[in-house]
């Protein structure tokens, strides 16, 4: 089977990356060398992933990255697993939950595409009622049709398709396609648009997939309020807010 690798940037994630492991724990398809990418916690983080890999049902490895930016550890990361034998690449981020059947479809959409699969995002339901997982659902939505509209995204541009927002905590790729687009940017977040428009540049293998699933964290909500993450998603920025909102 094509290899997979799975990749996980963290920081000062202690409180929150079991629920990850335990979800990657939970997947149907467990065939995949996990890469958790610590950049440079100050906390319990790495011990957590070192303890669960005593018990994990699949390989597991923890690389440090000291330049400091989601963009910086993901490359990392990216670029260890292509490194060791990677030909599948897919990442969540350590405050989601990948749901039991995302390393299939991932790995399916991959193999079926040979490109990009960005897959769908919906909010923990461990951190929100109904309102705020709403709440959650219009700002990805808001966020995606400014994408769609804006002018910087239309295909005149010299983009092969049209815009489709791209989560960063829910995406695959293919190595060759990864090192072909030049990796994602090393800079803090956010880099998924400039990520997405890489790839729109160099190929039409975008695929989306409903069925490769990651509930996601809502705390930027809680730090930003509703009007700043709308501030976030609407490619304005994190403002007078630093970009990580731990």
């Amino acid at each position: 089977m094509t290899e997979l690798w799975v990749v996980i940037p963290a920081y000062q994630e202690e409180a929150r990356i079991e629920g990850a492991l335990r979800a990657l724990a939970a997947q149907r398809d467990r065939d995949f060398t996990l890469l958790v990418v610590d950049n440079d916690s100050a906390d319990g983080t790495v011990d957590k992933v070192r303890a669960f890999a005593e018990r994990a049902p699949f390989p597991v490895r923890v690389l440090v990255e000291t330049e400091k930016g989601v963009g910086c550890a993901v490359d990392t990361g990216f670029r260890h697993a292509i490194a060791h034998g990677a030909a599948l690449l897919a990442r969540t981020d350590a405050d989601c939950l990948p749901q039991p059947g995302w390393t299939a479809a991932a790995r399916a959409g991959m193999l079926a595409s040979r490109g990009l699969v960005c897959g769908h995002i919906t909010a923990r339901h461990d951190e929100h009622g109904p309102l705020g997982r709403t709440v959650f659902r219009v700002l990805v939505a808001l966020g995606a049709a400014f994408g769609r509209i804006r002018p910087a995204h239309r295909r005149r541009h010299g983009y092969l398709v049209p815009y489709r927002m791209h989560a960063g905590n829910n995406m695959a790729i293919t190595a060759e396609l990864y090192q072909a687009v030049g990796g994602m940017p090393r800079r803090p977040s956010p880099t998924d648009r400039m990520f997405i428009n890489s790839v729109r540049r160099h190929t039409t293998a975008i695929v989306h997939r409903r069925d490769m699933v990651v509930q996601n964290s809502t705390r930027r909500i809680r730090a930003y309020g509703v009007l700043g993450t709308a501030r976030w998603y609407l490619e304005r920025g994190a403002g007078a807010r630093g970009v990580d909102p731990r």
